[in-house]
């Protein structure tokens, strides 16, 4: 089922997970889809491994973490979730060197906190990797001392970005 991409979201310079400056990060890109889910892109290196050939499952973990705490952003920009906790389940392999999927959603939503759930997809559509988090809703100022120009907060358009994904 093809969604339309509403519209991508702001990356950083030295995040883990979407620093574009980061040479050993996933430098992933993040796009909100019409359904109210997010999406985001990613290719893990060599250096991401744990096996020879295989993505480490904390870096799965932490691509999971972030997408699904990135689902809040789609109500309200301003709020980023904080993880109070994430549950994972690992059901196959994920390889290196190709690009891969993350789907995640926003399942329970109240004032403090927001739950979600989403999926690392491989290649050929299967689930590799599934999980459900608990976030705390925080603006940045709470979170850390966050300047956007010095972290280089902002959406990084590209030729290659979807209008539409096939989910």
């Amino acid at each position: 089922m093809k969604q339309r991409v509403l519209k991508k979201q702001h990356n950083s310079k030295k995040c883990i997970v979407c620093g574009m400056e980061n040479e050993l990060g996933l430098r992933a890109s993040f796009y909100e889809l019409e359904n109210g889910e997010i999406i985001a892109f990613f290719k893990p290196l060599e250096e991401h491994q744990s096996y020879p050939g295989r993505l480490h499952g904390g870096i799965a973990g932490s691509i999971l973490d972030e997408t699904i705490g990135r689902a809040i952003m789609i109500i309200d920009e301003t709020i980023w979730g904080v993880t109070v906790e994430l549950s994972l389940k690992y059901k196959k392999p994920i390889p290196l060197n190709e690009e891969l999927r993350v789907i995640a959603r926003i399942t329970k939503d109240s004032s403090r906190l927001f739950e979600g759930t989403g999926e690392i997809i491989l290649g050929n559509g299967e689930v590799a990797v599934s999980a459900h988090g608990k976030y705390l809703k925080m603006p940045i100022e709470k979170i850390a001392d966050f300047n956007k120009e010095e972290q280089e907060w902002r959406v990084i358009l590209s030729d290659d970005d979807p209008k539409e994904i096939d989910i």
